[in-house]
């Protein structure tokens, strides 16, 4: 039996990484386990969005993130023979200091968060396998191989970040409902040339196969989408082993097993170079492929598991969730997930914690309610947007290949339209998502009005503390909780908040009331007076209260 820890993250994708730092940043041991020996593999996800930019900013990783993204990506939509241009930069997102959207691989995404951790002093035990875990009373006993041999360790708590087949949600006896699309996927890493006989307007970009050589000139710029009958076909200037990396649904082929073969984002079955050149001429490119460096066929799923806690058990990511590609939601869904979690975690192995006292359940039962209730939103959108992208029925087969290319000069005037856009981006990012039916979500008596309820994210806002008017967002990027007072609220007492509470004083909020921050970015407690009793009471459900000796 090696050394205890509080958290065993079980999965070292952008999802474990995530709640590793967010569990330890609140005050957990951590211990960080992957199956894959090897750090690179191609990249299941290319986006992040706003609000998982805003949720990674107290972790202090966002600057690095936003240095190898790109925040100002332009895309190509091909309606038949028509062209749209479309800017994703700068939309009217006035509450949110990322009002963009973010190309960027996972694989970047890993490596920083992964160096984040390192930084910490937590490493990622790379070729460690999670062979079995039980729960006993003094918690939960998982063994581990590795080229070591085996070990067992006993921690607080087991986060399954291990993809769709985790090991952790069988060993939790979850079970995984949904089914497989109709459609597959395509991924590859390829190098372009445009068709030199062709007219139509400027596509990719030539790219000679030595990357390493390439001017600013002929690099690839923008995203190429392809919208017709047979599905969906994305080029992204995005590729790990080349310069492009393609995306494309079709039909699943006849009497193939859609059980068999890797989950979304892991290399499968090889495609064939003249597929791929097939389905560049069937979606109407003018590009073909120079050099093919990788390739796989990945089968799609519609998954969600039955619950995400079990006792001492969680699951977040792909594994509590698996959604379609349509409108990039893997990714920035599990690190929303354990950006939720983990403070939970965290506070509940912290001194003063809530673990083993009787409402040590109603914070780490929260999580399953709030997030899989988000999940089931997810489902909802990803399935309805990937219908309208890939299905190959009659209906969607039709919109895309006869009406689109009709309603193609329409769709720069709505582009035109930046608050309609903003909108969409603001479904899309879960920006509008929130937890106001969660036992964490609390309305202090009086009611304080005119602010954000209980469960909704704070928004971005310009405020004063009595200097120059600072970013909100700016002010509470940090872990912990928050403490928002209004300008003639009555001071706190002494010895209320814990060690992980900040206390912020609005002179440009008028006011007697305060609103409490949680730190994950959504409020927890509201109330138009401080009223100690009550304060205390919703830091001590989540842990967060003073110890008791140091309290008046």
């Amino acid at each position: 039996m090696t050394r205890a820890v509080d958290v065993l993250v079980v999965g070292a994708g952008p999802t474990g990484l995530t709640l590793a730092l967010q569990a330890h940043d609140h005050g957990a041991r951590v211990r960080v386990v992957e199956r894959r020996p090897e750090l690179f593999r191609p990249s299941r996800a290319l986006i992040l969005h706003p609000r998982t930019l805003e949720t990674l900013r107290p972790l202090g990783v966002t600057d690095a993130l936003l240095g190898l993204a790109d925040t100002a990506p332009s895309a190509r939509l091909h309606l038949g023979s028509r062209v749209v241009e479309a800017g994703l930069a700068d939309l009217a997102l006035p509450d949110t200091a990322f009002p963009h959207l973010s190309l960027i691989r996972q694989t970047d995404v890993e490596r920083v968060l992964a160096g984040a951790l390192a930084d910490r002093g937590v490493e990622v035990e790379r070729g460690t396998e999670l062979v079995t875990v039980r729960e006993a009373k003094d918690g939960a006993y998982a063994v581990l191989r590795s080229d070591g041999g085996a070990e067992e360790i006993r921690c607080s708590f087991v986060a399954g970040c291990d993809g769709p087949d985790s090991t952790v949600r069988a060993c939790a006896g979850v079970g995984w409902y949904g089914g497989p699309y109709a459609v597959e996927a395509v991924l590859a890493d390829v190098e372009l040339v445009r068709e030199p006989d062709r007219t139509s307007a400027p596509g990719p970009a030539s790219v000679p196969a030595a990357a390493s050589g390439r001017t600013a000139a002929s690099a690839p710029t923008g995203v190429e989408a392809f919208a017709g009958r047979q599905g969906l076909l994305l080029l992204f200037p995005l590729g790990e082993q080349a310069a492009w990396r393609l995306l494309a649904t079709r039909a699943r082929e006849p009497g193939r097993d859609p059980g068999a073969g890797p989950v979304f984002g892991r290399p499968g079955t090889a495609v064939p170079l003249a597929e791929l050149r097939q389905l560049l001429r069937d979606a109407g490119s003018d590009a073909r492929i120079e050099r093919l460096a990788w390739s796989a066929r990945v089968p799609l799923q519609y998954r969600l598991a039955a619950c995400f806690r079990r006792g001492r058990l969680f699951l977040l990511g792909d594994a509590a969730h698996n959604y379609s590609p349509a409108t990039g939601q893997g990714m920035n869904a599990g690190i929303q997930d354990a950006v939720n979690l983990g403070w939970k975690l965290g506070f509940a192995v912290g001194d003063g914690g809530p673990e083993g006292r009787p409402d040590g359940d109603v914070l780490l039962d929260s999580y399953d309610r709030e997030r899989r209730a988000a999940a089931r939103r997810r489902l909802l959108l990803t399935h309805t947007a990937f219908w309208a992208e890939a299905s190959t029925g009659r209906v969607p087969s039709w919109l895309r290949g006869v009406v689109a290319p009709h309603g193609a000069p329409a769709v720069p005037v709505l582009l035109a339209r930046r608050r309609l856009v903003a909108e969409g981006v603001r479904v899309i990012s879960q920006l509008r998502a929130g937890y106001r039916h969660s036992p964490l979500s609390v309305t202090g008596t009086p009611r304080l009005r005119g602010v954000p309820r209980p469960g909704d994210r704070l928004p971005d806002a310009t405020v004063s503390t009595g200097g120059p008017p600072r970013r909100l967002h700016h002010l509470l990027a940090r872990p912990g909780v928050h403490l928002l007072l209004q300008r003639d609220a009555a001071p706190l007492p002494d010895a209320v908040a814990g060690p992980h509470v900040d206390v912020l004083r609005l002179a440009s909020s008028p006011g007697h009331g305060l609103v409490v921050v949680r730190p994950d970015g959504h409020v927890g407690y509201t109330c138009a007076v401080v009223d100690p009793a009550a304060l205390n009471g919703w830091l001590t459900l989540v842990g967060a209260a003073a110890p008791p000796a140091d309290r008046p």
